[in-house]
């Protein structure tokens, strides 16, 4: 998919960028490449379909929701900066704090969130889960976005000292996941999950390999 394409099949699906935006993806796409050849950061075979299954995943998020302004995020195992990074340059009202546990990913991500030349974006090398040691983000976030990182009810468990009570935590996953879901429900009496089945105008990839979002919202 060559960056044309890329920008006409986010506007056929409602995910607005501007010039400035596209430049930044584009930046983004070609260091993810390069710096995937030196620190596993996507699948290698996948090298070549970055703008598909992996940045255009990420934004699909963005054409099911809109993030009010200023709302605090935190991408859980962001990995090379996934979903973070795509959706902050979409969204740049958004405040996004990326962790991973792994130091060589998070200092690559690093040097992508500085390049995109925003405001309130960071990234830092940490679990989830020890986040809470710090009283700066106990009840800070207001979402949760993960990109096929772990199961529901783990994801839930690492974050729930962090989140907001009218949180969301959005997960991009694939596959049957009734099993799973049912699991995070047993688990929690308050949680509601709602499955999105991800259809991107243009792009069947996404129905044919399963692409769902998940939203756990607690009531």
């Amino acid at each position: 998919m060559d960056l044309v394409k890329f920008w006409t099949i986010c506007s056929t699906n409602s995910i607005v960028l501007d010039l400035e935006q596209i430049k930044s993806i584009e930046r983004y796409a070609n260091e993810l490449k390069y710096w995937n050849s030196k620190v596993n950061l996507i699948s290698r075979k996948d090298e070549d379909n970055i703008f598909e299954r992996h940045i255009l995943h990420s934004l699909s998020i963005s054409k099911y929701f809109d993030f009010p302004n200023k709302a605090k995020v935190l991408d859980v195992g962001t990995g090379g900066g996934l979903p973070g990074i795509p959706l902050k340059i979409a969204n740049p009202h958004i405040d996004l704090l990326m962790v991973d546990s792994i130091s060589k990913k998070i200092k690559i991500t690093q040097m992508f969130a500085q390049h995109t030349g925003l405001r309130k974006i960071s990234a830092i090398c940490a679990r989830a889960e020890d986040l809470a040691e710090f009283q700066d983000y106990r009840k800070k976030f207001d979402f949760v976005i993960s990109r096929a990182v772990a199961k529901i009810e783990l994801i839930i468990g690492w974050t729930a000292k962090l989140i907001k009570p009218s949180a969301k935590i959005i997960l991009l996953k694939g596959g049957n996941l009734d099993e799973e879901i049912d699991s995070a429900k047993k688990l929690l009496n308050n949680i509601k999950i709602d499955v999105i089945n991800i259809d991107m105008m243009g792009v069947p990839y996404f129905k044919e390999d399963n692409k769902k979002i998940i939203v756990c919202s607690f009531e």
